[in-house]
């Protein structure tokens, strides 16, 4: 309860001045002319200004409002290290003790767990600012962070905080902390398939007595095998060069060994994903004599604008004279010694189109084509029925690599072409647009080359079984065969057309050793918290892949089959790092949440990111120690006085408090007023009347 004298005017302020400015010329022209009774006059006209302000007692009810205190908890996982969590805990329990022996105080306390994958790091002012949303700043005693220091959100200027209540941090960990760590200095997004991609890094070794560099050895993983392993000075900068060996992410792991002192062997590695792209596709086309399919390939491959399209056609045959003179075929010559000698090895995809032996290309140029594929090269033939006669390409240096032969014969007639029960499951073929049903929705061709396959695989195929394309590996390249003329009606689009372009640029990836379209192949990514296993095989079943866990441990997966040739696994997914998977052979990587998370950037408990707010708002940076045995205590300070002590941290006391009732009693009421106001008139009469 208090009160207090307040004015309650039963006039207005302007009058009421009026009325004062009157009494007070009555009273100097009273004592002007020393008048008898002057000043009782004036006395009764200051009752009367005096009963016109109408002065009384205000007497209010109050309910006290209790002050508010914010605690948060530190959950992030860098709070998981040794035996940080325990020692947090203690620290709550004891902070929580002092606090609930202070009277007219409420305490919010906010579990803070730091982001999933600790891609963000450490975040207590956005957790503050929500805590805080609903608590009026006067009723704010103040803020207490229980934390290893290692925030990651903290405002550049204390006043954008919105309060002047004090601040306190109770750090969790020791001051003289180390721990070795990985740094990557630049790491790049994309590389060029086939070159090499410039990696900077740094070890270093933090905290007291780490100063003097050491070696320290860096093992290099690509895709989850040893690539490299390379001895290194502690604290100085290095720089590696990584082959990019492959189109799509190429994962690149970096760990370090553990140093003289360690917190935490997570940020001792560090991962890096690569996107392997192609420069160009540098593409060869050989067309044996114009044709409708022809303008089909070129205008399919021009129309990609990664290919690098050299295209070789043989318009005038040597049979063909017809006195047309030489110099007017052609504006230049054509470099067939550059194109089939020289550079040979610069193309990544060589294509025959109809292409027949006719003394244009001498048969060591073909036989060198064969020696690219051996090498490493890729070779697609497109075959008409010059495949089937004297002619042949077959009959060349090049049928050393040709999967398949001719029998001399020809189909013409209509067909539709048909899936295998292998190339349903090959990656070239398997899942193609229109081939849910069967036979698949295409529209027909009208030719095929009968042939017999020697060695490879045939995927697809025409009326009674024949071979219409058939896949080889020759040496360290890849080989195709297309036994039809016919593939250009589907870009027509005749009878509805069909997979064209899909199905050729399958076929060119499969030949250039894309890991997508591998028969048998391992994948894995990540969704989610969720780790999908997808498994490419040739085979009817595939066994249990072993999963390898960021933390070192070991699970394994059974995978169903999810269509023919695929089979899926999945499983959980907790852990942020990399994944290692094998299975049946193969093995494959799939990282999970951030490849470096800030998290644990660095892991040493520090009080230098939070004392300038601390300082700025009076608070205070505490160590708790060990088992937390130096939490400070707890005091209720007034506002404007020290928060802050060696062992101990204040709170402020604000006392709100919030008005239940308020009374009012005049002082001056009617009849009293009326009784004073006349008798100071009757004294003044009385005394002029002497």
């Amino acid at each position: 309860m208090s009160w207090n004298i307040i004015p309650d005017p039963l006039l207005p302020w302007w009058f009421i001045a009026l009325a004062t400015l009157v009494t007070l010329a009555v009273l100097a022209f009273s004592l002007y002319v020393s008048a008898r009774g002057g000043i009782w006059r004036a006395a009764a006209f200051a009752l009367i200004v005096l009963a016109m302000i109408n002065p009384a007692i205000r007497r209010e009810e109050h309910t006290t409002l209790p002050d508010i205190a914010a605690i948060l908890v530190d959950r992030s996982q860098s709070q998981n290290i040794g035996v940080r969590s325990r020692e947090t805990d203690l620290a709550l329990a004891r902070l929580r003790k002092e606090l609930s022996q202070m009277p007219n105080l409420e305490t919010r306390i906010v579990e803070v767990p730091g982001s999933p994958d600790g891609a963000d790091g450490t975040r207590l002012f956005g957790p503050l600012e929500n805590a805080l949303a609903d608590v009026p700043r006067e009723r704010l005693a103040g803020v207490i962070m229980i934390t290893d220091g290692e925030v990651h959100d903290v405002p550049k200027e204390a006043k954008s905080l919105g309060i002047d209540a004090p601040l306190h941090a109770i750090i969790i960990g020791r001051k003289d902390e180390g721990d070795r760590r990985l740094i990557i200095d630049n790491a790049p997004r994309y590389g060029l398939v086939g070159q090499t991609a410039t990696i900077g890094f740094r070890v270093v070794d933090e905290g007291p007595g780490n100063a003097e560099p050491m070696p320290a050895t860096v093992n290099v993983h690509i895709d989850g095998k040893l690539a490299v392993s390379e001895k290194v000075t502690t604290g100085s900068p290095v720089k590696i060069e990584i082959p990019v060996a492959h189109a799509g992410a190429n994962v690149i792991e970096l760990d370090t060994e553990p140093g003289p002192r360690e917190l935490t062997l997570i940020n001792n590695r560090a991962v890096i994903a690569t996107n392997g792209i192609r420069d160009r596709l540098r593409v060869l086309l050989v067309s044996g004599e114009p044709h409708p399919g022809e303008r089909t390939w070129r205008n399919l491959l021009k129309a990609d604008p990664s290919v690098d399209l050299v295209h070789f056609t043989i318009l005038r045959p040597p049979e063909k004279q017809d006195g047309t003179p030489v110099d007017e075929l052609a504006l230049i010559a054509f470099p067939t010694d550059e194109l089939f000698d020289r550079k040979l090895n610069q193309f990544d995809l060589i294509i025959f189109d109809r292409y027949r032996r006719r003394g244009v290309l001498p048969l060591v140029y073909l036989e060198n084509v064969a020696h690219y594929v051996e090498n490493g090269g890729a070779v697609l033939v497109a075959s008409g029925p010059d495949f089937a006669g004297n002619y042949s390409l077959y009959r060349t240096p090049l049928a050393a690599v040709l999967p398949a032969h001719p029998t001399g014969d020809i189909f013409e007639g209509g067909f539709t072409p048909d899936m295998t029960s292998y190339g349903s499951r090959h990656p070239v073929t398997a899942g193609l647009p229109g081939d849910e049903t069967d036979p698949p929705s295409w529209g027909r061709w009208f030719r095929i080359i009968d042939s017999k396959v020697d060695h490879g695989d045939t995927l697809m195929e025409g009326p009674g079984g024949q071979p219409l394309l058939v896949l080889d590996r020759v040496g360290k390249g890849r080989v195709a065969e297309l036994m039809s003329d016919q593939i250009w009606l589907w870009s027509r689009g005749f009878e509805g057309g069909g997979p064209q372009a899909e199905l050729l640029r399958r076929l060119a990836h499969w030949l250039m050793k894309e890991p997508d379209l591998e028969e048998e192949s391992l994948n894995a990514h990540v969704e989610g918290n969720t780790l999908v296993i997808r498994r490419r095989t040739m085979k009817d079943t595939a066994p249990d892949a072993t999963v390898t866990l960021p933390s070192g441990g070991k699970r394994t997966v059974s995978l169903a089959q999810e269509k023919p040739g695929l089979f899926t696994g999945r499983t959980g997914a907790d852990e942020f790092g990399l994944y290692r998977i094998s299975q049946d052979g193969l093995d494959t990587v799939a990282a999970a949440g951030p490849l470096n998370p800030l998290e644990f950037a660095d892991v040493r408990a520090t009080g230098k990111l939070l004392a300038p707010v601390a300082e700025a708002t009076r608070g205070g940076i505490y160590w708790a120690g060990e088992n937390a045995q130096d939490t400070p205590g707890v005091r209720s300070i007034r506002p404007g006085r020290a928060a802050a002590g060696t062992d101990w941290l204040g709170l402020r006391e604000n006392a709100q408090y919030l008005v239940s009732d308020v009374k009012l009693t005049p002082l001056l009421t009617g009849p009293l007023a009326l009784i004073l106001i006349l008798g100071a008139l009757l004294l003044a009469w009385r005394r002029e009347g002497r």
